[in-house]
C-alpha cells in the first residue's frame, strides 16, 4: 500500500497549490470557487477510483471516457423517452457502465489479451454505439434532473458527497477486505497469487466491472450537473483519470497504490487547472504544464519502484 509520507505529500502539494494560486489571483481563495471545484470534482474522483482498482491489478482501462458517454446517453434515454425515473435511469447508467467493464475484464484476462488494445477496441466500439444512441445530437433533459444538481449541504451538490463515500468505501474495502488484498496481490505477483489460491482473472475482470460501474455513476453525476446528455461527454477522461492515479502515487506495474492517494492526485489535477485558468494562461500553456507535472509524477513512481 502507499506510506503515510505520500499522502502527507500530495496533501501538502495541494496545501501549496492552493496558496500559491491564492497570492496570484485575487479570487481564488473564495468559498464560491471551493465550492465550484468541489461540485465539478465528482466524475473525476469517480473515475480515479475505479481506475486505480485496474491499474492495482496490472492492467488500463483507455474507454472510461467513452464508456461514461453510453451510459449518459442511456440515462438520456431513459430519463427522456422512457419515462421510469430518475432511479430507474441511474441504475441502467450504472449497468450500461458495468457491461462494458466485463467484456473489459473478460476478453483481457479470459483471452490473454492486453489491457491496453482491449480497451482501446472498447473506447471506439461505445462512443460509436453513443453516437448511435443519441443520433449524434445533445439530449436536453432541463429540469427532469434538477434533484441531482440540487444543493445539499453549503453549496455542495448531491453528486460531491456520492463521490467523497464512494472514496472512503473503497479505501476502506482495498484495505480491510478479502477483496481489496486480493486486488493488490494479483497486481503485485500474478504468479504467487495463483499459487495462493486466488484466481486472477475474476480478480481482474471484478476491478474492470467496477471500473465500469464507476464510469456509469459518473456518467450520472455530469448529466445532473449538465442537464444534458451530450454525446462528445468523456473525450480525455480516460487521460485524466490515468494522471490522477499517477500523481497519486499508484505503481503502473500493478500491486502499489491506494484510492485515497488518487483522489488527492485528481484534487491536484483540477486545482491546477482552475487556478491556471483563473491567472488567464492559456490553454496550449496548461495542457504544457498539465503534462510536466504527469512525466515528473510517473518519473518519481519509476524512482520509487527501483529503490525497493
Amino acid at each position: 500500500m502507499t506510506p503515510r509520507r505520500e499522502w502527507l505529500g500530495l496533501a501538502a502539494a495541494l496545501v501549496l497549490l492552493v496558496t500559491g494560486f491564492s497570492l496570484a489571483t485575487d479570487h481564488f481563495f473564495s468559498w464560491t470557487t471551493m465550492v465550484a471545484l468541489a461540485n465539478q470534482a465528482p466524475e473525476a474522483l469517480l473515475l480515479a477510483t475505479g481506475m486505480t482498482l485496474v491499474v492495482l491489478t496490472g492492467g488500463i482501462d483507455l474507454s472510461v471516457g467513452s464508456v461514461l458517454a453510453l451510459s449518459a446517453a442511456t440515462f438520456g434515454t431513459v430519463v427522456g423517452f422512457g419515462h421510469l425515473g430518475l432511479p430507474a435511469a441511474a441504475c441502467a447508467a450504472v449497468l450500461v457502465g458495468a457491461g462494458c467493464g466485463v467484456a473489459n475484464g473478460w476478453l483481457s484476462s479470459r483471452w490473454q489479451i492486453p489491457s491496453f488494445i482491449v480497451t482501446l477496441a472498447m473506447l471506439e466500439i461505445a462512443r460509436g454505439a453513443t453516437y448511435l444512441v443519441t443520433e449524434s445530437q445533445t439530449r436536453y433533459l432541463g429540469a427532469r434532473v434538477d434533484a441531482i444538481a440540487s444543493e445539499v449541504v453549503g453549496g455542495l451538490r448531491a453528486p460531491v458527497l456520492v463521490a467523497m463515500a464512494v472514496v472512503i468505501i473503497a479505501q476502506w474495502a482495498l484495505t480491510h477486505t478479502v477483496v481489496g488484498r486480493h486486488i493488490v496481490a494479483v497486481g503485485a505477483n500474478d504468479e504467487a497469487a495463483r499459487l495462493a489460491g486466488i484466481d486472477p482473472r475474476r480478480v481482474r475482470t471484478l476491478a474492470f466491472t467496477l471500473c465500469g460501474a464507476l464510469a456509469g455513476l459518473a456518467a450520472v453525476a455530469q448529466t445532473g450537473r449538465l442537464a444534458a446528455a451530450d454525446p462528445n461527454a468523456g473525450i480525455g477522461l480516460e487521460l485524466e483519470a490515468i494522471a490522477a492515479v499517477v500523481i497519486g502515487g499508484t505503481s503502473l506495474a500493478g500491486g502499489r497504490g491506494a484510492i485515497g492517494t488518487s483522489a488527492l492526485g485528481a484534487m491536484v489535477m483540477a486545482v491546477l487547472g482552475a487556478g491556471l485558468a483563473q491567472m488567464g494562461v492559456q490553454e496550449p500553456t496548461r495542457r504544457l504544464t498539465t503534462g510536466a507535472v504527469i512525466v515528473a509524477a510517473a518519473a518519481a513512481d519509476v524512482w520509487r519502484r527501483r529503490r525497493t
